[in-house]
């Protein structure tokens, strides 16, 4: 004799999942770019990972020499609010990589109230180079974001790091802005410093800081060969309607110059004309 199957039965509806109220849900999206430099065959600099997420999408452009180029391009409006964004790079012994955008980065407000995080971590190697060139971040208004850049770098690596942040977009007042740069060399703190700017920042635009000022930024340059021959000290800027900046070495083979000025333009030509580079 042959049993029947028991009968089947559809479980029952759960309902909708509820979260405790003490576990928080996330807004923004999540999104990280990788990139790591290799020195190969004849000197010549490869690129065994270029990888790009969500807006941080990755472009290798045309080399000079044994160097290797990648631009960032921006695949979508970011960061807004709730975002986490991430570039790591590595720029392995003996390796050469620059970095540039395609476009200035512009911080925009969400759909939340909470803040906007954009992290950058660097990693250079003995006897490499990383010429770090982004182009401007923006502060729109209403925008809230910290942003993050961390250094590693090895006793022979040469580094050249420019920053630029322009604070509210033509006619309009500034996002609030939280920054950190921090490099170390042979795992010492060669430079450590946070700014901020922007809506419940206390005194950022006075003339103790910015001074009424919109663009502020600063060019890193850490060479071995400063050991020997620093940079000496020097103003950059002959007035307020050009900007002003000030030039001078760092306690280690590295000189930093830092400046403010009415806009992008002006800032940028500051830098540029504060420690000559080649890229």
């Amino acid at each position: 004799m042959t049993l029947a199957p028991p009968e089947r039965t559809r479980p029952e509806d759960p309902g909708p999942v509820r979260l405790p109220d003490h576990v928080p849900v996330p807004h923004g999206l999540r999104a990280t770019a990788r990139v790591t430099a290799r020195a190969g065959a004849g000197g010549v600099t490869g690129l065994p990972v270029l990888d790009g997420e969500g807006p941080l999408a990755l472009r290798r452009v045309r080399s000079h020499g044994a160097q290797a180029r990648v631009c960032v391009v921006g695949a979508m409006s970011a960061p807004l609010g709730g975002d986490r964004l991430r570039v790591e790079a590595t720029v392995e012994d003996g390796a050469d990589l620059c970095v540039t955008a395609a476009a200035a980065t512009v911080a925009l407000p969400g759909h939340t109230a909470e803040l906007a995080t954009y992290d950058v971590e660097l990693h250079v190697g003995d006897g490499a180079r990383l010429a770090w060139l982004p182009e401007p971040l923006i502060s729109a208004e209403g925008s809230d974001l910290r942003m993050a850049t961390t250094v590693h770098l090895a006793p022979t690596a040469r580094l050249v790091l420019r920053e630029e942040q322009v604070l509210g977009r033509s006619g309009e007042r500034p996002g609030r802005l939280r920054s950190r740069l921090t490099v170390r060399r042979a795992g010492r703190v060669l430079l450590d410093q946070e700014t901020g700017y922007g809506p419940g920042v206390p005194g950022w635009d006075t003339a103790a800081v910015l001074g009424g000022n919109r663009a502020t930024g600063q060019l890193l340059v850490v060479d071995p060969a400063f050991d020997d021959d620093p940079p000496g000290v020097r103003i950059l800027g002959t007035g307020p309607e050009e900007g002003q900046g000030v030039r001078g070495p760092l306690a280690g083979p590295a000189a930093l110059a830092t400046a403010v000025a009415p806009d992008g333009l002006r800032l940028r030509r500051l830098l540029d004309a504060a420690v000559p580079v080649s890229e």
